[in-house]
């Protein structure tokens, strides 16, 4: 990380702590904008089908006309609207992270929207860890069901300590989550939510994993499975942390 990156990721989180949010009204008004781009992307990165303009929709206007695509696109994203709603006033509230929070996450974002194969024949359900055996990326991560609980119990303990550097206890949790892939479906939509969760109730700025970026994004957790090297995806969410709140940035320099 240059020294530039470096400045604007310190002006960066200059400007979100200067923000004082102290009520879910404060957190709309700072979120306006970044909660629909937020829930686009990370949407999008596992589904194709999802749209812009009918995230927004859902949005800010609670429905979409004309759609004529695959309906569990527009599930998602409705998952992605409640998920916001359920998770803001604790964001203000700083509650920490916790199993029962975790499972209600994955709930609100698979609801109706679960991978239908594993719903049917292997009685997987939203809100409940994985019943069988998972395993996913070049590397095959995923803990065994019985190992599951145990294993975020333990990583809810190493996190909930207060983090010297929350961004790098936010880029551990994120990479050990999606390393030990608790649930059947979804995994990566409720690892990007807790990631953001984390950040803000330890006072820094959420970021958007953008889905032209997904490459490197894989890239920064395959390292972390290979070697646990955590430093490329420490690099990797500041980047994005700077691409997301830039413009932001930008105009406040001008006004």
């Amino acid at each position: 990380m240059d020294a530039l990156s470096n400045d604007f990721y310190a002006n960066i989180l200059k400007y979100w702590q200067a923000l004082k949010i102290n009520s879910a009204d404060e957190l709309d008004l700072a979120l306006h904008n970044f909660r629909i781009l937020f829930a686009y992307h990370s949407g999008k990165i596992e589904n194709q089908q999802i749209e812009y303009h009918d995230t927004r929709e859902i949005f800010e206007n609670g429905r979409v006309t004309g759609f004529s695509g695959d309906p569990r696109a527009l599930v998602e994203q409705q998952n992605q609207k409640l998920c916001y709603e359920f998770l803001k006033s604790k964001i203000v509230n700083k509650e920490p992270l916790s199993l029962e929070l975790i499972k209600e996450v994955h709930r609100i974002l698979t609801a109706g929207a679960y991978d239908e194969t594993r719903y049917i024949s292997r009685c997987e359900r939203p809100g409940e860890f994985k019943k069988h055996d998972y395993v996913t990326g070049l590397h095959e991560v995923g803990y065994a069901p019985d190992e599951v609980e145990n294993a975020i119990v333990e990583l809810l303990n190493e996190i909930n300590q207060s983090p010297a550097d929350p961004l790098k206890t936010t880029a551990y949790f994120h990479a050990v989550f999606e390393f030990i892939h608790p649930f059947a479906d979804g995994n990566g939509r409720v690892g990007r939510t807790l990631m953001n969760y984390s950040l803000m109730t330890h006072g820094y700025p959420p970021l958007i994993v953008y889905d032209e970026d997904k490459k490197s994004y894989y890239k920064a957790l395959e390292l972390y499975d290979a070697d646990e090297d955590l430093e490329p995806l420490i690099d990797f969410l500041r980047d994005q942390t700077i691409k997301t709140w830039l413009k932001t940035l930008e105009r406040m320099r001008f006004q």
